[in-house]
């Protein structure tokens, strides 16, 4: 996602790692107006992309008021020129300046700053997620944990596609690390656990998650070439947002590069603020957006209760957007109908369950292979949702 801050405005006086415990306890000293539950900040720039520096574009931002901060932010990937296949052509990595540091201490100083302001908006019981590499991750873990945000989980995003180690040197890198906080070791937090655990087909969610990088119809390009270098899969957006957010509350993205944040915030009725300089990855954000489909409230709703499971999760189709929230499904025979919901529960009249549980109540059966029994339309034919399964097996296998 698009990145900001070409030299670091945090002061340097201290090493980063006082200077991160220093602005935690000057920002626990400033006790927020309280707002009421459930309603935005009136001053809360909703919907929109804020221009320039995120740190001052999140200046302008109130206390307190944001539910949930995704950071996608530079990786300071310091790569040794350009990269080659063996068939000798290019690869198109990260090496924008916005990558660029002259040293890990300016690299610290700028995180301490964006994470500062990250801190400040966030409400108490908000929640924090920063993605990232082996070239940063370990050093923004360090750098949050002194200014009192508390690790949850660290989630690894193992890619199902990842890009060829083409020198052949290292091993190939397959998988980012997700590090999910609370604001402090006692904090409350929204946790859907419920949904999480239907939309992996009633197993728990493990902190592990197979998902494709971006790529195909999703990947934006203008000119044939990417727009942005390291656009990240709604899919997973989609889990992070179901699983520690609820309908209304407030997303912030401080490096919102090509709208990822903001069109999956569209899809699943969440409010949305990004953070973006680069003008080119904010007219590309704005078209994405305006094409995003809000799903209807019936899609919205989440399972409150039990759920089981396959080799391929039924949410994982809902999350790559294989079956979209708010399909219809029926039986072969047309007897019996339910609403896919944005969790992978199914929903029928007052019915509602698992993929396999509706089909089982509705017909009144001890079990149901729901793979087998519910039927969808697609590309003209009316299939099992097995079929459909398959050919997302066919799509992202190695």
């Amino acid at each position: 996602m698009g990145h900001v801050l070409d030299k670091p405005r945090a002061p340097v006086a201290l090493a980063p790692r006082k200077l991160a415990t220093r602005i935690a306890k000057d920002l626990a000293l400033k006790k927020p107006a309280r707002q009421p539950a459930g309603v935005p900040h009136p001053d809360l720039p909703l919907g929109r992309i804020l221009d320039g520096d995120c740190i001052e574009a999140m200046r302008s931002i109130p206390t307190a008021s944001v539910d949930m901060v995704f950071a996608d932010p530079p990786y300071n990937l310091q790569l040794g020129g350009d990269l080659a296949r063996p068939d000798g052509s290019h690869v198109d990595a990260v090496t924008n300046d916005w990558d660029k540091f002259d040293s890990f201490a300016a690299y610290d100083n700028f995180t301490i700053a964006w994470l500062a302001e990250a801190r400040r908006v966030l409400k108490p019981n908000g929640s924090l997620w920063v993605i990232g590499s082996y070239h940063n991750i370990f050093r923004v873990g360090a750098i949050l944990q002194d200014m009192g945000f508390w690790i949850l989980n660290d989630i690894v995003w193992r890619k199902s596609n990842p890009m060829p180690n083409f020198k052949g040197t290292r091993f190939t890198n397959a998988h980012e690390t997700l590090i999910w906080c609370s604001m402090g070791e006692d904090a409350k937090y929204t946790f859907n656990y419920r949904a999480m655990k239907t939309l992996n087909d009633e197993l728990q969610m493990r902190s592990d998650w197979v998902l494709p990088i971006c790529n195909g119809g999703e990947r934006l390009k203008k000119g044939g070439a990417k727009v942005h270098p390291t656009q990240k899969p709604e899919s997973l957006l989609y889990r992070v947002m179901l699983a520690t957010t609820n309908k209304g509350d407030v997303v912030l993205d401080p490096f919102f590069g090509t709208g990822t944040t903001g069109a999956v915030a569209k899809r699943l009725g969440r409010e949305w603020i990004g953070c973006e300089r680069e003008e080119s990855y904010r007219e590309a954000a704005w078209e994405r957006i305006e094409l995003a489909l809000p799903l209807d409230e019936s899609a919205l709703s989440t399972m409150q209760s039990k759920k089981s499971a396959p080799k391929v999760a039924f949410g994982t189709l809902i999350e790559t957007g294989w079956i979209a929230a708010g399909t219809v499904l029926s039986d072969k025979k047309g007897r019996y109908r339910a609403v896919v919901r944005a969790d992978g529960s199914l929903v029928s009249d007052k019915v509602e369950g698992s993929i396999h549980g509706v089909g089982a109540q509705l017909q009144g059966a001890p079990s149901c292979n729901g793979w087998t029994f519910w039927h969808m339309e697609h590309q003209g034919e009316v299939k099992p949702i097995d079929a459909i399964r398959q050919l997302y097996l066919l799509a992202t296998e190695d």
